[in-house]
């Protein structure tokens, strides 16, 4: 089963949006790694996930994804692609993880992550 585990919000000024959080909710911005600003929403051990803050593409400007985690990436993202999903990015590799976006059937945003 695929478990939300982060969500991203994309905006064309992180900066902002980043200082909007933080200052309104109380929200903890971490410094930026590839422009991803990593936030912590509340306490360990309290329900809830946290996320991050990224300057979002040419193609997905502004809005909100979630990430869901999967065990196989590629079997995902196929999936995906046969229930009517768009592939935005194609299978990315990070330092400890893949990620991918793609747009479901409805027009969703959403993120595929597979841990290393």
């Amino acid at each position: 089963m695929g478990r939300v585990v982060l969500f991203e919000l994309s905006s064309q000024d992180p900066e902002r949006a980043a200082a909007f959080y933080s200052s309104v909710f109380g929200w903890k911005v971490g410094e930026p790694n590839w422009g991803y600003y990593p936030v912590t929403t509340g306490e360990e051990g309290r329900p809830g996930i946290d996320g991050g803050i990224a300057k979002g593409p040419s193609d997905y400007p502004h809005g909100t994804r979630i990430q869901i985690e999967v065990d196989d990436i590629e079997a995902a993202i196929r999936k995906s692609v046969e229930a009517g999903a768009q592939i935005v990015r194609d299978k990315m590799e990070f330092d400890r993880f893949y990620l991918a976006y793609l747009v479901d059937p409805v027009g969703n945003g959403i993120g595929l992550i597979q841990n290393k």
